[in-house]
């Protein structure tokens, strides 16, 4: 199994590590799950799990487990992650350095920004097995 090439920036690291130390799995890890879609490239998901899916890859981030289906292994390659919390939104990014933006709700030189996407604090499922 090919993991991707995946740069994680700390405040994301910290954000995953704290989202899945006080779940009601602190011993599960975050299952992420990235497709293509949507304005920027990008459609993303995440739940904290107590265990992998079948077919899930399991990566580790000073010690916190990720959980990545194929599907997100394959967008994922080439792609940085970091947390944003700023007063007008808050949550994991998704930024490929080579990949052009959508130009069609950005302000100034498009050209200048990165393409990314985002994950909400609200998009947060809670995820409950037996």
């Amino acid at each position: 199994m090919i993991l991707p090439n995946v740069t994680v920036l700390p405040a994301a690291e910290k954000f995953i590590r704290r989202m899945v130390r006080f779940s009601d799995h602190p011993t599960g890890g975050m299952r992420l799950t990235v497709t293509p879609g949507g304005c920027s490239g990008y459609s993303s998901e995440f739940t904290i799990e107590p265990a992998p899916r079948a077919g899930d890859a399991e990566i580790s981030l000073a010690g916190t487990r990720v959980f990545l289906p194929a599907e997100s292994r394959l967008v994922l390659d080439g792609i940085v992650v970091d947390f944003v919390d700023s007063p007008t939104r808050s949550g994991l990014t998704f930024t490929n350095p080579g990949q052009a933006p959508c130009a069609c709700s950005s302000s100034g030189d498009a050209s200048a920004m990165p393409a990314e996407s985002g994950v909400t604090l609200g998009s947060i499922r809670r995820i409950v097995r037996g």
